[in-house]
């Protein structure tokens, strides 16, 4: 959970990030959003927090987890007491938008600026050097009063800026100018001498001194555009500094709007989008195939943005020549790979079967060009190549599909893509539109240092890249299975009969884990790891609904997990109407099957491993007076299992869980019919006791029939589902495993 003071800067600010959804005044200025009677509240460093979450609350200023921020400040040193200048700088992969005081780490400044006279002293140095990377080790030296926050490989830019404030963004219009192929001459024109240029560099300890030497060359400057990157610039007050990046953001965003080809940019339209409706059940059709074609060495987890701005670029003439050239901000690179998958489909002329060659074609070439752009740049100490696959694919006519390890990782994928379209149409608005050159973004994609934090990221776990269906997740054992998934990396669809009830336990997770980073997305594909949606079982139609969202949502599904049953309460005799029976068969078997038959055709088109599990219970095969239509619907839900098993092999496995009587949080067990098991079984209660007393005396009676005397709990019963789904029982289905304490009656015949 957020504590209070962040929600209080995050409110402030509106933390959700601008966006455009049509293609009027596209480039846009920005509005100052600073607030005195907040930012005087503040000390000096949450007052940096404050200036980085108003940068980073729009994508159109700063991509999420790129740019940083600075303030120099005077601190008191804890060995000497002496006061001390300390530079507080965002740390290693923070997110401006959602940074904390402890995303901010702190360095002696004189510490810094004597890295210089260590730097200077090594006979081989320069841009890209092993001398230059090693800097990188020496700023943990420097850290103020034990502050565990690593600093970002931008330190020396931030410290060797003789200004006490120093603001680094990736603003859409600013690295426009930066890409254009005459970016020094528009610069001059943009910003006549308060602005200055550096030529490309990697961000490091070079770059820091080459924005050192060019303000000293420079006096008066205010900030400095870094080639084919982005904006640096500076203050001695924090609030002056935060408006000189609007004003320079602002100017950049003037000069292209007035320059603006609306219609015409990208060289206008070559094809059209297809109607939303018509778009969307194509893209449902397509995303499991697409999510199964990427995912043969990493399985990837999908965004899709198919708004009128993305659209215009993908069904534009000049789309294909533009992806083909990539990008040019490393922060995007690194994301969206160094270029986009483009497929050559006519939406107005073409089908989906002519879509699915075009992307096997596509897909084929793509990895050929990326494994032949590794061994042509590639260096003797290279780490290995990584996947060849595309993170960002885009069809014309349907939109943008990316892909990353988790439903964050795609939202930002999609969002730095997202970006970079901007960055292109003022490019081509202005000039021509220049992307980094291949070798410079091979030696930032295989950085060491970009290795070693890869390296240093701890395993993915056992659902990491999963994404599971949990039908009945509104409460019981649903409900617990859905947390149990989220808190294994899974990504999670929570369904339910009942829409709020399925919502509610989304909403809670949220809560809890928070949406991440990232905030592309359309619909509900913007959304977090869960989502909750209504899916009534026993209608196809339903379940086919369901399936869409989850499939524009996240891109496919790996996981079905059925927790949701009927028991039908009998009267007072008993007895139960024809009505009832038919509802206890439709839930408990039917919606079972059609849950698999209609998943079963998105399990075809991934082509991966995939499972399900379907909770039935002990009284299958445990007969008994009271429960017959309960009972014989579980016996046929057993069977379905097996024949499931049989016909979805060889890739998707297919098990069950029966449960002896669950009481604790079960939506079946309200109370009629705890009242009538009790009268069953012969067990005195008052009726003026609490609901929650009665189930607690059914669930002692029913552990004092068991073999082991306890109780079955929730978490029981999910650990049991949760490994079923799990790779730990790769080699069983066809099987119906108990979770009983041990029911004699229950045993295997």
């Amino acid at each position: 959970m957020q504590d209070t003071k962040e929600r209080n800067f995050l409110e402030v600010i509106h933390s959700e990030t601008e966006s455009q959804s049509t293609t009027e005044d596209y480039f846009r200025l920005v509005g100052n959003k600073w607030d005195d009677t907040v930012a005087d509240k503040l000390d000096p460093v949450d007052r940096l927090v404050y200036r980085s979450n108003l940068l980073g609350s729009d994508s159109y200023i700063n991509n999420t987890g790129g740019g940083n921020t600075s303030s120099k400040l005077t601190e008191k040193d804890p060995i000497t007491g002496e006061k001390v200048k300390v530079m507080w700088v965002k740390g290693s992969g923070g997110d401006l938008r959602t940074a904390k005081r402890s995303n901010f780490a702190s360095l002696y400044q004189d510490k810094l600026m004597s890295l210089q006279e260590i730097y200077t002293s090594f006979e081989n140095k320069g841009l890209k050097t092993p001398a230059e990377d090693s800097m990188v080790q020496m700023y943990p030296h420097c850290t103020y009063n034990l502050n565990p926050r690593a600093p970002s490989i931008d330190t020396p830019l931030h410290s060797f800026i003789p200004y006490d404030f120093v603001d680094h963004t990736h603003p859409v219009p600013v690295i426009a100018i930066a890409t254009a192929e005459n970016g020094i001459e528009l610069t001059k024109e943009i910003y006549d001498d308060e602005v200055a240029w550096v030529d490309w560099m990697r961000p490091g300890f070079e770059l820091g001194l080459k924005l050192q030497e060019t303000i000293k060359q420079n006096p008066g400057i205010k900030g400095i555009i870094l080639g084919g990157h982005g904006l640096i610039n500076w203050a001695n007050d924090d609030k002056e500094c935060y408006e000189i990046s609007l004003d320079l953001i602002n100017r950049a965003a003037e000069y292209l709007a007035d320059n603006e080809k609306g219609e015409e940019s990208f060289g206008g339209g070559k094809y059209q989008s297809l109607p939303s409706k018509k778009r969307r059940d194509l893209l449902t059709e397509v995303l499991p195939f697409i999510r199964g074609k990427v995912s043969e060495q990493n399985r990837f987890i999908g965004t899709v943005k198919d708004d009128e701005i993305t659209l215009q670029f993908i069904n534009s003439k000049d789309a294909s020549r533009l992806a083909e050239l990539g990008t040019s901000c490393p922060d995007h690179f690194i994301r969206t790979k160094i270029k986009p998958l483009y497929i050559d489909w006519n939406p107005q002329s073409d089908s989906l079967d002519d879509l699915k060659e075009e992307i096997l074609a596509g897909l084929a070439e793509y990895r050929k060009d990326y494994e032949q752009y590794y061994i042509n740049h590639s260096h003797k100490d290279s780490p290995d190549m990584r996947d060849p696959n595309p993170t960002v694919v885009l069809i014309p006519g349907l939109g943008m599909i990316t892909w990353g390890k988790n439903k964050s990782e795609s939202r930002v994928t999609a969002e730095f893509y997202n970006a970079a379209v901007g960055v292109m149409r003022g490019a081509e608005s202005v000039s021509n539109y220049t992307a980094i050159a291949k070798q410079e973004a091979y030696d930032i994609e295989y950085w060491a240092l970009e290795e070693a934090k890869l390296k240093r990221m701890p395993p993915e776990s056992e659902m990491s890249r999963k994404i599971v269906a949990v039908i009945g997740a509104g409460s019981g054992i649903g409900k617990a299975l859905v947390k149990r998934l989220i808190s294994d990396g899974a990504t999670v669809a929570a369904l339910d009969l009942n829409q709020d009830s399925a919502k509610e336990t989304a909403a809670e997770i949220l809560d809890s884990i928070g949406m991440g980073i990232g905030v592309a997305g359309s619909g509900i594909s913007g959304s977090g790891d869960v989502i909750g949606l209504e899916c009534d079982i026993t209608s196809r139609e339903s379940v086919r609904s369901a399936i869409k969202e989850i499939l524009f949502a996240y891109g496919g599904i790996d996981h079905v997990a059925v927790t949701a049953g009927l028991f039908p309460t009998p009267d007072e005799k008993g007895h139960l109407d024809d009505d009832a029976w038919d509802r206890s068969f439709a839930v408990n078997v039917k919606g079972n099957f059609i849950a698999a038959d209609e998943t079963a055709k998105i399990w075809k088109d991934q082509d991966l491993e995939g499972s399900m599990v379907i909770t039935t219970s002990v009284n299958a095969v445990v007969p008994k007076i009271g429960s017959m239509a309960y009972d014989t619907s579980k016996t046929a839900a057993n069977h379905l299992i097996r024949e499931l098993a049989i016909e979805l092999a060889p890739k998707i496995r297919v098990n069950g869980v029966a449960p002896a009587t669950v009481v604790e949080g079960s939506s079946m067990f309200p109370r009629n019919r705890v009242k009538a098991s009790l009268k069953k079984y012969n067990i005195d209660f008052d009726d003026n006791e609490e609901t929650e007393t009665l189930r607690e005396r059914l669930a002692e009676f029913y552990s004092n029939r068991t073999l082991t005397k306890k109780p079955i709990s929730l978490a029981q019963q999910t650990e049991a589902i949760y490994l079923l789904l799990s790779s730990r029982f790769e080699n069983t289905t066809g099987h119906i495993i108990p979770v009983d304490g041990g029911l004699v009656d229950a045993f295997m015949r």
